[in-house]
């Protein structure tokens, strides 16, 4: 298995990408930390792990916060001993134009999209770095790579997260810790539904794709063990696009 005896922390994994790459990496056999606000949903992907045979924990930490930061990374390492991999996933998303968007809505965008991925990097570091290595991958989007009609914060927060990325992974390659980002596209989420708000718009947009179809959460999973695993050992500061062609 390749993430066997590793240790993996995973925010925003009550659903959608976050809960495929929960499942995807206890498969592998790590041990997962999920984090998220949604405790329901996230007790159940993570009693569902345990009942597949996997080992996972659950927390509901404010990833906005560093406190919390700080103790959840305390409790991963009295419960499994050691942190190996991070990913950066918990976002949300909001729906503005520049002139329709309000000074509070864009703090928070970028406090949740942004912030939480430097916090949650800052925290993880030392411990990776006592440890002589790890992978951080911080779940972008195509949207970091181009403009927008109608979500300005949002695409504002994922550019912030693509180039911090790239700047973390300059300054800790040195002590074995790689620093990636991964760009999905249209992926069957929660979050498309507020993205496309009619099928016409939705049908539209995937039928201009190459690939003519939108993508599944465990496509996105699958791209992430890749980063997570030792078979990118020699990949960092890379940005993955999993988007069925959209950006080519």
């Amino acid at each position: 298995m390749r993430l066997d005896g590793k240790t993996a922390l995973v925010t925003g994994a009550a659903r959608g990408i976050g809960a495929a790459v929960a499942r995807v990496f206890a498969a592998e056999g790590a041990r997962v930390a999920l984090t998220d606000v949604l405790s329901g949903p996230g007790q159940q992907v993570r009693e569902a792990i345990s009942t597949a045979g996997g080992t996972a924990s659950f927390a509901e930490p404010d990833v906005t916060s560093e406190p919390d930061w700080r103790r959840v990374i305390d409790e991963v390492l009295d419960r499994f001993g050691g942190l190996d991999i991070l990913v950066n996933n918990a976002g949300i998303y909001e729906r503005n134009t520049v002139e329709d968007l309000d000074l509070e809505t864009w703090n928070h965008v970028m406090e949740v999209n942004a912030a939480s991925v430097f916090l949650g990097t800052k925290a993880c570091i030392p411990v990776m770095r006592r440890s002589g290595g790890g992978s951080i991958i911080n779940i972008a989007s195509v949207a970091s790579m181009r403009g927008s009609q109608w979500s300005t914060a949002y695409h504002a927060s994922k550019g912030a997260v693509a180039v911090f990325t790239r700047s973390a992974a300059v300054q800790y390659g040195r002590y074995g810790i790689r620093v990636n980002s991964v760009h999905p596209g249209a992926i069957d989420t929660d979050m498309l539904d507020q993205v496309y708000l009619d099928d016409d718009l939705r049908r539209q947009r995937i039928e201009a794709m190459p690939m003519r179809r939108s993508g599944s959460p465990e496509e996105v999973a699958k791209a992430v063990l890749f980063l997570a695993s030792d078979d990118s050992s020699y990949v960092t500061g890379a940005e993955l696009r999993v988007d069925g062609g959209a950006l080519a």
